[in-house]
């Protein structure tokens, strides 16, 4: 009854759109105050705010955050995007890979699905439209390779993950890029063949120029050489993924500069940026680990492990059920809140069960699959954020496309999704293999 009480708390203030750190930091009060009193929930939330927020694993996710801005702000994404088309231009459907490519390289500095959306969006819709693609494939595109920024590293819902399941961020990294590939292959084969299949969203055959190619080279060369020093010195050990970040951060910085579009302004705009996400986030971390203390002190977490346990069903079925309801649940909420709320009740859960894996490469595992699968809460109706941010970006273009046109357009990547995450399901090693050379 108790955990009835704070879920329905919770969906009440939800439904009346307060925010979802304040929801859930409510709702968590009133369970906590109802079953301890004022003393044990004051003393408790003196020591957990302080312990929460002095954590220097915390300082990771405004370093990447800030290294994101300063690549959106200092044009980078144009440069990238002009040499992504210029590779898969010759393609039928090409632009579009080239867009998928662009998000791909630009989520791995930057580790926001919606930041990469909206500056991809930014730099490729016109384009595509201009050369014969309808709104429902550019949209849909755009909407889709925006995910890829949660999925490729650095990804900020998997260092949040990491911190919570205590585990090495390193590893989930490297776990994270192969899939994350795969994920992007994904996409450009979904491209490829929806084009074949239904006509008239693509033209018969891009004409992209591809004469200024070397000059566009030239603008990625830096990106490449940031992501080689960040990722090359975590797993060679030379720093931290926190010294890392403050690598990436500092390098992005210094790129954004001299190519000569980070001005003064756009660099205020960039800590501004970085300090109000980060608040949102480190808010919504204290609004979770309120409602989670008052829902571990009603024993219900245990009770349900054990019964689940009781059921006898395989392994894999466990976690299939809860994948799927993470599909579900990313139709209300944003995939940090998701993880927040869901990863106390679910991981020792999984941990639990006989994977036929080590307890790290469990949770690993675990947390790659989580990973994908909130994905789909960034592109299926009817929340959808990621085909929300494109939609409201293009909304005020010289050619507009209607939401449903949008809702539409990400259905084949949606497929690829399923797809994807069923392999991966079924084939963990795919996703540990990279995790054995650290």
């Amino acid at each position: 009854m108790l955990t009835v009480m704070i879920f329905s708390i919770m969906l009440a203030l939800m439904v009346i759109r307060v925010p979802i750190a304040v929801t859930m930091f409510v709702a968590g009060s009133v369970g906590y105050l109802v079953q301890t009193g004022w003393i044990p929930y004051a003393n408790f939330l003196n020591g957990q705010a302080f312990a929460r927020f002095a954590s220097y694993d915390l300082s990771v996710i405004p370093l990447f955050i800030l290294m994101g801005h300063f690549a959106t702000q200092g044009g980078i994404s144009k440069a990238l995007f002009s040499f992504a088309a210029g590779v898969t231009g010759r393609l039928r459907g090409g632009l579009a890979m080239g867009a998928v490519l662009a998000c791909a390289v630009f989520g791995a500095i930057c580790g926001s699905s919606v930041a990469t959306a909206a500056t991809i969006t930014n730099v490729a819709y016109e384009e595509m439209r201009r050369h014969g693609y309808s709104g429902r494939l550019a949209t849909g595109t755009l909407a889709a390779g925006g995910t890829l920024g949660i999925l490729i590293p650095p990804s900020v819902p998997l260092v949040i993950y990491a911190i919570l399941a205590e585990q090495n961020i390193a590893k989930l990294f490297a776990a994270a890029m192969i899939p994350g590939l795969i994920a992007m292959c994904g996409y450009m084969i979904a491209i490829a063949v929806y084009v074949r299949l239904v006509p008239g969203h693509a033209p018969e055959h891009d004409v992209v120029d591809t004469a200024d190619l070397g000059l566009a080279l030239r603008g990625v060369l830096p990106i490449v050489a940031i992501f080689t020093v960040v990722f090359g010195g975590i797993y060679g050990g030379a720093f931290t993924p926190t010294e890392g970040a403050a690598v990436g951060a500092a390098s992005t910085f210094v790129a954004a500069l001299l190519k000569g579009e980070l001005t003064p302004q756009k660099t205020a705009q960039s800590f501004l940026a970085t300090a109000e996400s980060s608040a949102l986030i480190f808010l919504i971390f204290l609004g979770a680990d309120v409602m989670n203390a008052a829902l571990a002190l009603t024993q219900v977490p245990n009770q349900l492990a054990q019964v689940i346990g009781g059921w006898g069903l395989p392994p894999l079925a466990i976690v299939g059920a809860i994948l799927l309801f993470y599909v579900l649940l990313g139709a209300v909420m944003d995939e940090l809140s998701m993880i927040l709320l869901t990863l106390p009740i679910f991981f020792p859960l999984v941990i639990s069960l006989d994977l036929g894996m080590s307890r790290e490469h469990t949770a690993i595992w675990f947390g790659i699959m989580v990973l994908m699968t909130v994905g789909f809460g960034l592109l299926a109706p009817p929340v959808g954020l990621n085909v929300y941010v494109v939609n409201g970006i293009v909304r005020h273009r010289l050619q507009p496309v209607p939401i449903r046109e949008s809702y539409h357009g990400v259905m084949p990547f949606l497929l690829s999704d399923v797809v994807r995450t069923l392999l991966l399901l079924f084939f963990p090693g795919i996703s540990l293999w990279l995790v054995g050379f650290i």
